[in-house]
């Protein structure tokens, strides 16, 4: 006779902890890594290693108990250790670190579309514009993700330009961290800021004037997918395009806005277009950081994401010539191409 087991009742404190409770955990503790390292938490730890929480609370006038909470958060994934308010750098830290700007780019710049979620599958719902985002947030986030994913191949395809740089325009700016970059190794050149998000714009114009690059800068509000000519325009030799080209698809619209580029920019000699694209199919279980969310995240917004050989596809059709494609594949089909 086979006896069916007991009911125990709720599983008793210190006896480990379930796969419900594990994905629990992490989600609340994505949120306070993105605020970790928006406060200055995250940069403080990765110097020193070691905080006291209620301390570091004070001095950054913050609530002590909630600072305390969020490293708690921090501890349950093991990303920190915790004695009270002392708190040290524990084994997920460091990669943890080096992704932090995916986890504000999930956290911060996507938390309404995310939220949204059981709204935006419904396909009654996906029209017009039926998802939010925040802009700035964003921009905050990609100017790391850039650095990380895109920096070192950039400044490569940088020194082989072949021409001398006079004028740069950047479209998608974001918060404009990549024209101040290029206009501090460059400083006879000039750059032009071309964004349709207002917020990330005034970060930017912020920032050019942080750095002391305002009079060698402009910002344009525009949508950079359908760009008129403009004066300022007209003596641009390089354009650069990162981390949205994929707005640019499906096929015929990313040929259209890839020629209105060309004739809004008449003088242009090169193009450095950056971006994630369709990665190769890998098992559920083994997604890199970032791929799931970057990927879900487009497919709610009803965004297409090319494949390299989509992008090899459409250069000749829209009036440019590859000379060069340079595969990152870091976490999302990382790629720059270089036309001319």
């Amino acid at each position: 006779m086979t006896t069916a087991p007991r009911d125990t009742g709720p599983r008793r404190q210190g006896a480990g902890r379930g796969a419900a409770a594990t994905i629990y955990n992490s989600a609340v503790a994505a949120w306070a890594i993105a605020a970790a390292w928006e406060i200055g938490a995250l940069d403080e730890l990765h110097r020193s290693r070691t905080l006291d929480a209620e301390s570091f609370a004070a001095r950054r006038g913050l609530d002590p108990a909630a600072t305390v909470g969020l490293f708690r958060a921090l501890a349950s994934v093991g990303v920190v250790q915790r004695r009270g308010p002392v708190v040290v750098a524990a084994g997920a830290f460091d990669e943890v670190y080096r992704y932090k700007s995916f986890f504000h780019w999930l956290s911060r710049g996507s938390a309404e579309l995310f939220r949204q979620m059981p709204s935006v599958l419904v396909s009654e719902n996906r029209t017009g514009q039926f998802y939010q985002r925040d802009a700035a947030a964003i921009a905050y986030a990609c100017r790391e993700i850039d650095e990380l994913c895109y920096a070192r191949t950039f400044w490569d395809a940088m020194g082989r330009l072949g021409f001398e740089l006079t004028s740069v325009a950047d479209l998608g700016c974001g918060s404009g961290g990549r024209l101040l970059d290029i206009l501090a190794r460059y400083p006879a050149a000039r750059a032009i800021g071309v964004d349709i998000a207002r917020p990330a714009l005034e970060a930017a114009r912020a920032d050019s004037l942080a750095a002391g690059a305002a009079d060698r800068v402009s910002f344009v509000e525009a949508d950079v997918l359908d760009l008129d000519e403009r004066p300022e325009f007209a003596d641009v030799d390089l354009i650069t395009c990162f981390m949205m080209g994929h707005d640019f698809w499906p096929r015929e619209n990313c040929v259209a806005a890839l020629r209105r580029i060309r004739k809004a920019f008449p003088a242009a000699q090169r193009l450095l277009l950056g971006d994630a694209t369709r990665a190769p199919e890998v098992a559920d279980t083994d997604l890199p950081v970032f791929r799931l969310g970057f990927e879900l995240g487009h497919d709610l917004m009803g965004v297409f994401l090319p494949t390299v050989a989509d992008w090899e596809s459409v250069f000749d059709d829209a009036g440019w010539t590859l000379a060069r494609t340079n595969r990152i594949d870091m976490t999302v089909g990382e790629v720059v191409f270089e036309l001319e």
